[in-house]
């Protein structure tokens, strides 16, 4: 999430009700508990759990890949348990991959009478083979570009590293950089399309020179818990997830990799290009391996405007029509003019309908 946020409403008085007291609870274990216990939680983390060992700027430095034990097939998921920096701390990595030609990737937008509205995977799909939050938001909903079904809903927003996410008109999914938005904006081929920040790989899996610089704004060394989605050179897209793997403490307190360890990560996952979606208490995952199977969920702690889906492509399903440019049903008046560069929201009414807290990027 972007920006610091004052009391939150939420869109129901029983989701206030029950989010509320679960980001205060965490506030203070953030602040207080984890102080006092990491410590000892830390000899507590999962056994054979590895050490990547230190972040490198280098594209052509060797990064191994772990070995996965993977579970399914259209959709493949695993676990990849670690301890990231001198203290050793234990983090498990949820991980997943597919192939676009395999299953389509959407943008998903809960919607309450017409009007935007708080998403959580438990508002997923029931054909939804994967589904996680996307993007980053403010106080009025999404940040940043959004493209849903060819019609562009707002205009992109400014950033060195605010690259985007885009499915085009083949379905094949890319990670492009913020200088590329301009000219695929006006290329008539983005199906789907949200921005996000940070960018984390680019140009053949190598970090960003201002990530490596530290000259991008992003705090560096701040831990959390993390979300990024990236491209393998075969076009695969693979999803990481970060959770908490110490036994002390829930699995879901936010720390995790910095940034730049996040980066370093998603290259050794395979990862060409990638981006980091919103983490912390928004960071949220569901898997089915097989339509008719069981669900696996990763649930976050707070609702967020934006998700991404991805749905088996069957042969009805093979041919997506692309909607021209049109002022949103959703929206209060036209789509965000084109001169924004500030990457206001969908809708001002969505206005601290997602949760509470701050997070560092």
């Amino acid at each position: 999430m972007v920006g610091n946020r004052g009391p939150a409403r939420l869109v129901t008085t029983r989701a206030r009700g029950r989010l509320a007291p679960l980001s205060r609870r965490f506030g203070v274990l953030t602040t207080v508990a984890v102080h006092a216990c990491l410590a000892s939680s830390i000899a507590t983390g999962r056994a054979g759990a590895q050490s990547p060992g230190p972040v490198s700027c280098n594209a052509t430095a060797a990064v191994p890949p772990p070995a996965l034990t993977w579970q399914g097939a259209v959709v493949r998921w695993s676990e990849w348990p670690i301890r990231l920096g001198e203290r050793g701390i234990p983090v498990r990595l949820v991980i997943v991959t597919f192939d676009p030609a395999r299953l389509r990737l959407t943008l998903d937008i809960a919607r309450d009478e017409g009007t935007l509205a708080p998403w959580s995977i438990d508002l997923s799909p029931a054909d939804a083979r994967v589904a996680l939050n996307a993007g980053q938001f403010s106080d009025d909903g999404p940040w940043g570009w959004v493209v849903h079904r060819g019609r562009e809903w707002q205009a992109p927003g400014t950033g060195t590293l605010a690259g985007a996410l885009i499915v085009d008109t083949s379905g094949a999914v890319r990670i492009i950089p913020a200088a590329d938005i301009s000219s695929w904006r006006s290329s008539g081929a983005v199906l789907e399309a949200v921005q996000s920040y940070p960018t984390l790989l680019e140009g053949g899996g190598r970090l960003p020179a201002a990530l490596c610089r530290g000259a991008s704004g992003v705090d560096l060394t701040h831990r959390d818990a993390r979300l990024a989605i990236g491209v393998r050179r075969d076009g695969h897209v693979v999803i990481a997830m970060s959770r908490y793997d110490g036994t002390a403490l829930p699995d879901r307190l936010p720390i995790g990799p910095t940034t730049p360890e996040m980066a370093d990560l998603m290259r050794r996952l395979g990862a060409l290009h990638a981006v980091m979606l919103d983490g912390g208490l928004s960071a949220q995952l569901l898997v089915r391996t097989r339509a008719d199977g069981p669900t696996r969920r990763w649930p976050g702690l707070r609702s967020v405007p934006l998700a991404l889906v991805g749905r088996e492509i069957t042969t009805s399903s093979a041919t997506v029509p692309v909607v021209p440019p049109t002022p949103s049903r959703y929206s209060s008046g036209s789509p965000t003019s084109s001169g924004s560069s500030t990457g206001r929201a969908i809708t001002a009414r969505a206005r601290a309908a997602y949760g509470t807290g701050t997070s560092t990027k």
